[in-house]
């Protein structure tokens, strides 16, 4: 039996109206994003397609050259480093902040004394401001630093080895600094997803006979994958566009060694005066997270699906 004319009418009125209010309520921060980042990601991509540097921009000169700057981009070995080096760094921070990271959130899940000042405690160095992170890195990787005076006490080297003066051990220090903050990170996010598994699967599964690592393999990791999805992600997209510990810590140095794609757009937009490559380089740098923040939303569409 078929719904009378007005009251079909009305439900369609009423769901036109809340598709209106929903609307109303998203448009203040839809405004808001297009105004504060769509606009310059605009401005940005077409300064990318026009060859602006300091003659060109004080001229007014400047013309469309289309492509012809990312061309100059990948073939310039410097701009290959600098690309490969953000692929090393993000991927070593993320190997090494990710498992410890898991590592303290399985010890810090578990119900002891002093478990929650000391985790805490650990807390402090995610708050602390990248500046001051990077900051104490130099203190720390400076050759009468921390490490090289352990190092000296145990027998391990000889004499001070200068960690961010050297092309093969700079990056050591820059990923050992980020993972000094992005484990306590991994650790609260993991934290949390632990503390929503119920302990009854794990006290059936007990009396089942299934052992730890059992218990771990298919409770554990298969009800914490939406947080650990999320971790790595999150990790990957904060750690990919990392300037401000590069750049207080080594300043891209020495000789690229530790430049990333943020580093190496600031010193060509703002060092060099060649704004147009610097704004290609922040291109390829939104692309490759546009990617992987496509790809995990692809993901989360998956696990609700």
């Amino acid at each position: 039996m078929q719904a009378p004319q007005g009251k079909r009418r009305l439900n369609i009125s009423m769901t036109t109206k809340t598709k209106l209010e929903g609307l109303l309520f998203v448009l203040p921060g839809f405004l808001y994003t297009v105004a504060v980042l769509g606009y310059p990601l605009v401005y940005n991509f077409l300064l990318s397609l026009r060859n602006v540097d300091v003659r060109t921009f004080v001229r007014g000169t400047s013309t469309f050259v289309g492509l012809a700057n990312f061309k100059a981009l990948f073939s310039n070995p410097t701009f290959l480093l600098v690309l490969k080096n953000t692929f090393v760094f993000t991927f070593g921070s993320l190997v090494f902040q990710f498992t410890i990271g898991f590592a303290l959130a399985l010890l810090f899940a578990k119900r002891f004394k002093l478990a929650g000042p000391v985790r805490g405690l650990l807390l402090i160095a995610y708050m602390m401001p990248m500046s001051v992170t990077a900051m104490l890195g130099k203190n720390i990787f400076g050759v009468s630093g921390l490490i090289n005076d352990l190092l000296l006490k145990v027998g391990l080297i000889q004499q001070p080895v200068e960690w961010l003066v050297n092309t093969s051990t700079a990056m050591i220090g820059v990923v050992a600094m980020n993972c000094w903050v992005g484990i306590p990170f991994n650790m609260l996010i993991l934290t949390s997803g632990l503390t929503t598994i119920p302990d009854s699967l794990y006290d059936s599964a007990a009396v089942d006979g299934a052992t730890g690592w059992q218990r771990f393999r298919y409770i554990t990791l298969p009800l914490l994958r939406p947080a650990i999805l999320a971790v790595l992600m999150l990790g990957f997209i904060y750690t990919f566009k990392a300037f401000d510990l590069m750049f207080v810590m080594t300043a891209g140095g020495p000789l690229n060694s530790t430049d990333v794609l943020g580093t190496y757009a600031y010193q060509l937009s703002f060092t060099k005066y060649q704004f147009s490559l610097g704004a290609a380089t922040g291109m390829v740098l939104f692309c490759c997270l546009l990617v992987v923040g496509l790809f995990y939303l692809r993901l989360i569409a998956a696990e609700e699906d």
